[in-house]
């Protein structure tokens, strides 16, 4: 995690980058305390192939203002991205989401720039809620913010779950 994470390209759009493997490691000892349906707190679910090699990472945000609500992030290893991994995993993030944990919404929040991760959205079938204009502060720049959102009932319509 902290070597992927440390990539100049993955930085680049990471609000959280760890300053040393040790950080790491207390982050994800201090995931050991939390459900994935905390309000409020982020967790993380690792992404790793059969062998068990950790090759990136997946946020869950349960929303304190409203836990009906959720909020989704993915770190893909640059070595490993452009190969389904990320599809396969928002996928099922999303049914866990919306399936066992009965969300309403799950929203996404991604920089334009980062051109690979608005695909892997709208390949998932999030929809583009907001173009906000530079209205982050992110790394000593303004910066524009692209929301993408899914409802539970066009998770149903898209999977062909409808109840």
């Amino acid at each position: 995690m902290a070597a992927y994470r440390a990539d100049p390209g993955v930085a680049r759009y990471q609000g959280w980058e760890a300053a040393s493997v040790r950080e790491v490691e207390n982050f994800i000892r201090s995931l050991a305390e939390l459900e994935p349906d905390s309000p409020g707190q982020w967790y993380q679910l690792g992404i790793a192939l059969p062998d068990g090699r950790l090759i990136g990472d997946c946020g869950l945000h349960t929303l304190h203002r409203d836990p009906r609500q959720a909020e989704v992030g993915i770190t893909v290893a640059p070595a490993h991205q452009r190969r389904g991994y990320g599809v396969e995993v928002l996928t099922a993030v999303l049914g866990l989401l919306f399936d066992r944990l009965g969300k309403h919404r799950v929203i996404a929040s991604v920089d334009p720039r980062n051109h690979a991760s608005v695909a892997l959205l709208q390949r998932v079938g999030m929809r583009l809620e907001a173009h906000h204009v530079e209205a982050l502060w992110f790394k000593g720049a303004w910066a524009d913010d692209l929301v993408f959102a899914m409802l539970r009932r066009e998770w149903w319509d898209q999977a062909g779950n409808l109840r």
